[in-house]
């Protein structure tokens, strides 16, 4: 029998398996049941945002609404209340009520993008018994006048009133767009950082041509959307402190599989729950014990980084000259189907 579990954020897991923050899996106290029934290593919640924290503090939708008779389009600023599925003291109460209902880790998630008093929040995510938070800075600058470095300051800042404000592990949850991800990862990890989760989907809107309107249009993540934390992953495991989580793209036990060798401690999963639903997850642990046993592997802790950058044969694998060999080794499908097709012209 081969040993799946782990450890991430100092917490001992049954599983690499996490599901992870959608409110339709995890808003549901009987469906954080059925995922610890299903063998999910712990589950990340559904996220508490900023504008959440900072409407109920300040009133903000009493004044946002204030003279909307005639200027209605300001209404379309910020969300309703309602669109928030948890308001605060919920979802306090909330983290409460998985705390007592199942034995795996909870990690609660804080959702923000500015610096302020909506951080003293993961205090109260501690005292409800979070057993860690997960911090998802989502961030899209537009100012054309914010240079990088201020864009990166403000994830440093955020993360270190965070981590005043708790004694429990934090994770960041990040985007890729970085200038130099390497450095960025390094100055999370002195800046205090208990885990770096890569990548953060950044959600694109879309354009109905017919209403002329825009409008949000979520599409769930696919196989090819795991390369690109695989690779940063890879390049990262042994060179910084902080435990790395993958996140977006795992369909498959061998997806999973893939993303630890290249050095994550855990595999986070959601879309492929929402497609298939909860029991899946036992699918998915299946094939890894399948493809574990096949390939005489005793644990996910003997995997576990075997394929990082520092651990494979060819380091430059996952930089360039990857690029370059991709590039001229390719070949497009059609040249294959002209040469079969100009193969009895040659013979004769």
């Amino acid at each position: 029998m081969v040993d799946l579990t782990t450890t991430y954020l100092g917490l001992n897991l049954r599983s690499p398996l996490v599901p992870s923050a959608a409110a339709p899996l995890t808003e549901d106290l009987d469906n954080i049941k059925r995922l610890e029934d299903a063998g999910a290593g712990a589950i990340v919640l559904h996220s508490l945002f900023e504008e959440q924290l900072l409407r109920e503090k300040f009133e903000l939708h009493h004044h946002l609404t204030y003279g909307t008779d005639s200027f209605a389009e300001s209404l379309t600023y910020f969300p309703e209340p309602e669109e928030f599925h948890v308001g605060p003291e919920l979802y306090l109460e909330h983290i409460r009520a998985a705390k007592a209902a199942v034995a795996i880790p909870i990690i609660a998630s804080l959702n923000g993008f500015s610096r302020g008093g909506w951080v003293e929040y993961g205090r109260l995510m501690e005292e409800a018994g979070a057993d860690a938070i997960e911090l998802n800075v989502y961030y899209v600058p537009t100012n054309p006048d914010m240079p990088g470095s201020v864009v990166e300051q403000n994830y440093i800042d955020i993360l270190r009133e965070v981590k005043a404000e708790v004694s429990i592990p934090v994770a960041i949850k990040l985007s890729p767009y970085f200038s130099n991800m390497a450095n960025m990862a390094k100055r999370l990890d002195e800046a205090g950082a208990n885990a770096l989760v890569l990548f953060n989907r950044f959600y694109q809107p879309d354009i109905d041509i017919d209403n002329l309107e825009v409008y949000p249009h979520l599409l769930l993540s696919s196989p090819q959307d795991m390369r690109l934390p695989m690779r940063w992953i890879a390049i990262l495991y042994g060179r910084i402190r902080p435990d790395l989580a993958a996140t977006s793209g795992v369909q498959k036990g061998h997806d999973a599989i893939k993303l630890l060798m290249a050095g994550a401690k855990i595999t986070q999963i959601c879309s492929v729950l929402l497609r298939h639903g909860i029991p899946h997850l036992q699918v998915l642990e299946q094939e890894m014990r399948h493809w574990m046993e096949e390939n005489e592997y005793e644990s996910v802790r003997q995997m576990q980084g075997s394929m990082s950058q520092i651990n494979c044969p060819d380091e430059s694998a996952f930089e360039r000259a990857q690029y370059m060999k991709a590039i001229q080794t390719y070949h497009p499908h059609w040249e294959n189907s002209l040469v079969n097709l100009m193969a009895p012209s040659i013979t004769t």
